[in-house]
């Protein structure tokens, strides 16, 4: 069974360009043999938005050990469900800057064109992230 998960969290430290390159670098390795897809996007150089999808066993176990992780706090399950295919599945973690996104994109979704992914809905998180897929704001992915 297939499941889609998507949370928020916040940076425990600085995020630095390396971290970031560093986290999308193991998320690529240990999620191909575990089947997940999904995608990690940066907003405001604290706060993460990340899509998870594959399994429903591995993707509760990665989400377990996020919230375990020392580099997050504030870890907020903004939606899951059971989906009946992926839409992230090229991915095996594509990267979404949004502080390079169009403020005018944000706003479609949010109410400030800083997006706070605490303070908006899960299924609005997910249509703004399927959106960034679609018009190729995201990044290195596979």
């Amino acid at each position: 069974m297939l499941v889609r998960l998507l949370y928020a969290s916040r940076a425990t430290s600085s995020v630095s360009s390396e971290m970031i390159s560093d986290i999308l670098e193991q998320s690529r390795r240990n999620n191909e043999p575990s089947g997940i897809t999904g995608a990690l996007c940066l907003c405001h150089d604290d706060v993460f938005i990340q899509l998870l999808e594959g399994g429903r066993e591995e993707v509760s176990a990665l989400y377990g050990r996020v919230v375990r992780d020392s580099r997050h706090r504030d870890v907020t399950l903004l939606d899951y469900s059971e989906i009946p295919a992926r839409t992230f599945g090229n991915w095996r973690m594509g990267r979404i800057d949004l502080n390079k996104v169009n403020a005018g994109l944000v706003l479609k979704y949010s109410e400030k064109a800083r997006l706070d992914p605490f303070s908006i809905s899960g299924s609005a998180a997910l249509k703004l992230l399927e959106e960034l897929m679609r018009t190729a704001s995201m990044v290195g992915g596979n």
